[in-house]
């Protein structure tokens, strides 16, 4: 399992069958990430359940830390690394008691420095900022200005980049400060995910 979050961070498209579900997934582990959130907003438990635990064994086999969205029940029904919670879907001190010290768990801060003080004295293992530039998938997230990154330095956790990011701005996001970059369509809507992971994850420092 990677043990820190950093370089290109995968979060998987909503609504994909699991062939492709695990094609795509496949493809973005092959390129370089180093971290897959497993994005579901349906309300199908099983269909959910099969594909978490589909990725969870692709992420075991590459050595790539496994998270899911939102759901703790399914994070520890599938063994997951963590979980990745936003503003309203959950506390992090009540996740990180069921999940136990070593789970990761991330939190989404969005454009404000104050919820990431809040995440980490509440034992988050990372913060997110975001949508640092106009995203597709939320079009209506508020604009998270890049100079959060250097401000959350203090915080001493990785810090995410996620929101509208592609091969063309990514490096602005790691030049303010961020250990990682979240990408969904930058990555899985190429034509080629395998070289546009490739691609961004070229943009960090590679594992010796």
């Amino acid at each position: 399992m990677a043990n820190r979050i950093e370089g290109l961070y995968a979060v998987t498209p909503d609504g994909c069958d699991s062939e492709r579900l695990l094609e795509l997934a496949a493809a973005a582990l092959e390129g370089g990430a180093r971290v897959l959130q497993y994005r579901d907003k349906s309300r199908d438990p099983a269909r959910r359940l099969w594909q978490a635990n589909l990725l969870a064994s692709l992420c075991r086999g590459r050595g790539a830390a496994f998270i899911v969205n939102d759901d703790i029940e399914l994070a520890l029904a599938t063994g997951a690394d963590g979980i990745h919670l936003g503003r309203d879907d959950g506390d992090i001190a009540a996740a990180r008691a069921r999940l136990g010290p070593a789970a990761i768990i991330g939190a989404s801060c969005y454009d404000q420095l104050e919820l990431a003080r809040r995440a980490a004295a509440a034992g988050a293992s990372y913060v997110a900022f975001g949508a640092v530039f106009p995203s597709q998938t939320k079009p209506g997230a508020a604009a998270a200005p890049l100079s959060l990154f250097a401000e959350a330095a203090a915080l001493r956790l990785p810090r995410v980049a996620i929101g509208g990011i592609t091969a063309a701005n990514a490096g602005q996001a790691i030049q303010a400060g961020a250990d990682a970059i979240a990408v969904i369509g930058g990555l899985f809507d190429q034509l080629d995910p395998a070289a546009a992971a490739r691609e961004l994850a070229a943009m960090f420092p590679q594992p010796a």
